[in-house]
C-alpha cells in the first residue's frame, strides 16, 4: 500500500486554519536522535532563500532566548511549496545594505549554521504561515531590513505543539544541537561556501 501522500505546507496553508498539531511528550524527547537525515542532503534539499529581515511577534528573543529573524511571505514558497512543516537546519547570512549606518562586526557577517521552524507556532495561536530563522550566533544588535540569505539542508522533526513555555524551550535547545551535529558531516559543511552567499 503506497503511503499517504504529506501535505506541504503551502496546501496547508491553502486550506486556511492549519491542523492541530501534536503535543509534544516527554517520551518523545528521550527518543529524539542527535543526528537526522542521510550523509548528504537529498531532493528535494538544498532549498535556497533570501529576503528582507522583517519584525516578527518579537518573542523568540524574549520569551525563549532564542532570537528569529523573519523572511517575507514571498521569500519562503521556495521551502514551503515542497516541504511540510516542521523544523530545519542549514546555514544563513546576514547583508547589511550599501551605505547602512548599523553596521555588522565582522563575525556576524559570516555563513553561519542555522535552525529554522516553518509553520504556525502552534503553542502561540499564529494565524498564518510563517518562517523564522535562528542564527546560532550571538549578534549585538537587530538587522531589520538586512538582506538575508539561507540554504536550507535538511529536516529536523514536525511542527509540535507543547504543554508549557519550559518543553517548547528544551526541544529548541535540542534543535540547535541536532543542527549543529548534522551539520557537521562533509557533504553538509561544503554549502557554508555555496554561491548563494556573498563570500569574501
Amino acid at each position: 500500500m503506497a503511503a499517504a501522500k504529506i501535505e506541504t505546507a503551502a496546501e496547508i496553508a491553502a486550506h486556511g486554519a492549519p491542523p492541530p498539531a501534536p503535543v509534544q511528550t516527554q517520551s518523545y524527547r528521550e527518543s529524539r536522535p542527535q543526528i537526522v537525515g542521510p550523509e548528504s542532503p537529498q531532493p528535494p534539499f538544498p532549498i535556497h532563500l533570501s529576503g528582507l529581515v522583517q519584525r516578527g511577534f518579537g518573542r523568540g528573543g524574549k520569551d525563549l532566548g532564542c532570537p528569529t529573524a523573519n523572511l517575507p511571505d514571498e521569500s519562503i514558497s521556495p521551502l514551503s511549496s515542497v516541504a511540510r512543516t516542521g523544523v530545519y537546519y542549514g546555514y544563513a547570512q546576514v547583508i547589511p545594505p550599501a551605505g547602512e549606518d548599523r553596521p555588522l562586526l565582522e563575525d556576524e557577517v559570516k555563513v553561519l549554521p542555522m535552525v529554522m521552524s516553518l509553520g504556525w507556532n502552534p503553542f502561540y495561536h499564529n494565524e498564518r504561515l510563517t518562517a523564522e530563522i535562528h542564527i546560532m550566533h550571538a549578534f549585538k544588535s537587530d538587522f531589520y531590513g538586512f538582506e538575508l540569505r539561507a540554504v536550507v539542508l535538511g529536516y529536523i522533526r514536525p511542527e509540535l505543539d507543547y504543554v508549557s513555555r519550559e518543553a517548547l524551550i528544551a526541544d529548541i535547545e535540542t534543535d540547535k544541537s541536532v543542527a549543529l551535529n548534522s551539520l557537521k558531516r562533509p557533504d553538509y559543511q561544503k554549502f557554508a561556501v555555496d554561491s548563494h552567499f556573498q563570500l569574501s
